[in-house]
């Protein structure tokens, strides 16, 4: 943006926000998957680079730079919460002898947009006024500080609900809160702001009044939508703003060609990226920095966090994926989970009730049915049968099984690893795997089957013939006719 003038802004984040009823600071919760305090600051370096940031610290001051520090913004500290005057004050040592402009912002205000911030700013460009404020106009405006102006429409103040007659209660046009200063008048001036109130506190509205007494113009610009403005007090308030922007997320996918069934079911988070011709299907969840590509099918109850889903996967409904990579053209799930870094080839399938962890998954090979593959390389074409596990645990170590290219495994196998399976060789059913099994080799691990012809019908005759089964009867090995 072609700025007349630095331009400086801070952004209030260092209360507690004690109605959310919470142990962690208000600006650290999350609504549309980031922090608070991280919309506003995404909305500020839209406007000015991230070293004209100063983001006002001090209720866990050190988790809430933690959140915002890769941003390349700086910090100020309110060692106690006096008021908003007081927390703009805590830069002074930073921004009281700079020329310019001084825009402040809160750290619970995330819907506000930088295009409302422009405007806010090219306006006082222009005008040159002491303040300009963004206003609102509300059909029910309790709670906010009523807006009051000379003839030519220039404020004269800001009255807060609490001390205002019932006659400027009437008053629709409210305070947002959010300014832009002459950043060397609002350094003359805030230090005669008195807190001259029932909290005890310094507040910034009425650095507006000492303008005013001294002749000094101050302008305002109304906000087109008051959504924009709405801040954070409250869990219900939270919630709110939530919901707001997983709206915008989904209208802006569906204008982009995206397909959501129900949308106001489904949860996406903002910087979560889909492909054209995707479809989403109902209370599905898409969060964090997943991406995915055209064309992908995304089920039902479907969960994905940070991952990647190539060009044409499909997703069947209720799995859930984490920190995982999905090839174009593999098909994963229903009620499959992929967590901790898996990577899916090309067109392989992992089927219903597989679970993987940590685990590289060749192109075109197949995990179908009830599978448990933790710490594996699994190569191309390999067939994983139903019911087989990688025991990778011995209780301190974690240990890796390397599956090789058109291995075939056969259902219920135990590879005990570490251990590799060779490339083209064959696991019977019901194995276990403790030793490295060749290339193109079979390998076998159960006992041998023992059958004796006759024996089942010989049982059933005896206890025909008798109230009282016979005792006597020989079992086969290994087995037991006694219940427990």
């Amino acid at each position: 943006m072609n700025q007349q003038q630095p331009v400086w802004v801070v952004i209030l984040a260092a209360g507690l926000g004690t109605r959310m009823k919470s142990n962690w600071a208000k600006v650290l919760h999350r609504a549309g998957g980031l922090p608070l305090i991280e919309h506003v600051v995404r909305t500020a370096i839209q406007l000015v680079p991230p070293d004209q940031v100063y983001v006002v610290v001090g209720y866990q001051g050190d988790r809430v730079r933690e959140a915002v520090s890769s941003y390349g913004v700086r910090f100020a500290v309110q060692t106690e919460p006096r008021g908003t005057a007081d927390a703009v004050a805590s830069t002074r040592s930073f921004l009281a002898n700079c020329d310019g402009l001084l825009i402040v912002l809160y750290g619970d205000t995330p819907l506000l947009g930088p295009a409302t911030l422009r405007r806010l700013l090219a306006h006082h460009q222009q005008s040159r006024p002491a303040a300009t404020l963004l206003t609102m106009t509300l059909d029910d405006p309790t709670g906010y500080g009523r807006i009051l102006t000379h003839p030519d429409g220039s404020v004269r103040a800001i009255v807060e609900e609490r001390a205002a007659t019932a006659e400027q209660r009437r008053i629709r046009r409210v305070n947002t809160g959010i300014y832009c200063f002459d950043n060397r008048k609002l350094w003359q001036f805030i230090h005669r702001i008195q807190p001259n109130n029932p909290a005890g506190e310094y507040y910034l509205t009425d650095i507006v009044e000492l303008f005013d007494s001294a002749g000094l113009p101050v302008h305002a610009v109304e906000l087109e939508d008051p959504t924009e403005a709405l801040g954070i007090n409250t869990r219900i308030d939270l919630a709110r703003v939530d919901r707001i922007l997983r709206e915008r997320k989904a209208k802006e996918l569906m204008l982009a060609g995206v397909t959501i069934e129900y949308p106001e079911t489904v949860r996406i988070d903002v910087d979560v990226q889909v492909g054209q011709d995707t479809r989403i299907g109902p209370f599905a969840q898409l969060l964090g920095k997943t991406v995915v590509y055209e064309d992908v099918e995304i089920g039902a109850g479907t969960i994905v966090k940070d991952c990647w889903i190539g060009r044409g996967a499909m997703i069947h409904p209720y799995c859930v994926l984490a920190d995982s990579r999905v090839e174009a053209g593999a098909i994963i799930g229903p009620f499959a989970r992929l967590r901790m870094n898996c990577y899916i080839g090309t067109g392989a399938a992992i089927g219903n009730f597989v679970e993987m962890k940590n685990t590289r998954f060749g192109p075109g090979s197949k995990a179908m049915h009830l599978a448990y593959l933790g710490d594996a390389e699994v190569g191309a074409e390999v067939n994983i049968g139903a019911g087989t596990i990688t025991c990778n645990y011995d209780g301190v170590r974690k240990h890796p099984t390397f599956i090789r290219d058109r291995a075939f495994v056969g259902s219920n196998v135990t590879l005990i690893a570490p251990v590799e399976v060779g490339p083209g060789s064959y696991i019977g059913a019901g194995s276990v795997i403790t030793d490295p099994v060749p290339a193109d080799a079979l390998g076998l691990g159960r006992a041998r089957q023992i059958v004796k012809e006759g024996w089942a019908k010989r049982r059933r005759e005896q206890q025909a013939a008798s109230a009282t089964p016979n005792t006597n009867l020989e079992p086969p090995e290994g087995c037991s006719t006694q219940h427990t």
